[in-house]
């Protein structure tokens, strides 16, 4: 009679294998429990307001750090990563945007995916109930990645792998069949404070710990106010959407490699945009320059608001025109 645990160990070799055919670069496996220790850090964070105005974050609590209640009778938690490193950043003559929406919005290309390995699995293994979630539901992405042994959280509060860096993307698949989970990783910052001292906006105001609330992604992103708080004018780096400063002085990522995925190449026409090009952007211009992208996420209104305050911010500290 074959062991339950063999049964898991074959199951979870099959996850993995369609997982890689698939183009996921890595794919690693929890039991589905209470996140007890990341619920009390949450719950610390948002009280002390980190969050800034993101008010959803307080939301389904209890659906963020306990998966079985996303799935009934979940037993496993399959962390997925998909790469997104650039072969080329976008030329210094324009705007930055992060690597991550040089491309096709990342959500419709790894949910879809997603959807293939599941149905996939129940091809090979016979049904299998599942929900999978990319950034857009109440799951702890990042406490998953470290518990499954995708990486640990580095002291940017991002997941690190010692041999993929951090510019990857996050997926997770809660499923009701019993997997055999994967170690968790030692963490590997030591102490190095790279990121910590290069945030331009003091957002990691203390190794492993970031105010959202003062993040340049969050400015530039979630922020719906019409005005950005004027005290962080000239901080920004030219940065009109997220950013990535911490993780680009990460000394982890000088093992980051080109991604393989042409979703996430971007188009000639933002190549090639210069700084008069996107001080000059039209809403004809942004639909068709961001159809499809991440970007959308700002909004033309939002987009347009951060672009003037660079333009303020270049003028109050230099009085260039």
């Amino acid at each position: 009679m074959i062991s339950a645990d063999l049964v898991a160990q074959t199951r979870s070799q099959k996850v993995k294998e369609i997982a890689s055919n698939l183009g996921f670069e890595d794919c690693r496996i929890a039991d589905a429990q209470t996140l007890d220790v990341e619920a009390g850090r949450l719950e610390k964070w948002l009280e002390e307001g980190r969050h800034g105005s993101m008010n959803y974050m307080e939301n389904y609590f209890d659906l963020r750090v306990d998966p079985r209640k996303l799935v009934p009778g979940a037993k496993s938690v399959v962390v997925l990563t998909q790469n997104y490193f650039p072969s080329e950043e976008l030329p210094q003559s324009t705007l930055k945007i992060s690597k991550y929406a040089y491309g096709r919005d990342y959500h419709k290309v790894i949910r879809k995916k997603m959807k293939r390995l599941l149905s996939e699995l129940t091809d090979h293994i016979g049904e299998v109930n599942g929900r999978g979630f990319v950034d857009s539901a109440p799951v702890l992405e990042k406490a998953w990645a470290q518990r499954s042994g995708i990486g640990w959280v580095g002291k940017h509060s991002n997941i690190l792998s010692r041999d993929r860096g951090s510019f990857n993307f996050l997926a997770v698949l809660v499923l009701d069949v019993q997997l055999h989970p994967d170690d968790p990783v030692k963490d590997h910052c030591g102490t190095c404070t790279a990121c910590v001292d290069a945030c331009p906006t003091d957002a990691i105001h203390e190794p492993y710990k970031v105010d959202g609330s003062k993040c340049i992604s969050y400015f530039t992103i979630e922020l719906k106010d019409a005005m950005i708080p004027t005290e962080f004018e000239g901080k920004f780096n030219d940065w009109v959407f997220g950013c990535d400063i911490c993780q680009d002085v990460c000394p982890w990522n000088k093992f980051s490699v080109p991604h393989q995925e042409p979703a996430f190449m971007p188009k000639q026409e933002l190549i090639q945009a210069d700084r008069s090009q996107w001080n000059q952007l039209e809403l004809e211009t942004f639909d068709s320059l961001f159809a499809g992208s991440a970007v959308k996420r700002a909004g033309f209104d939002g987009l347009l608001r951060n672009i003037r305050f660079l333009a303020s911010s270049k003028d109050g500290n230099d009085g260039e025109d």
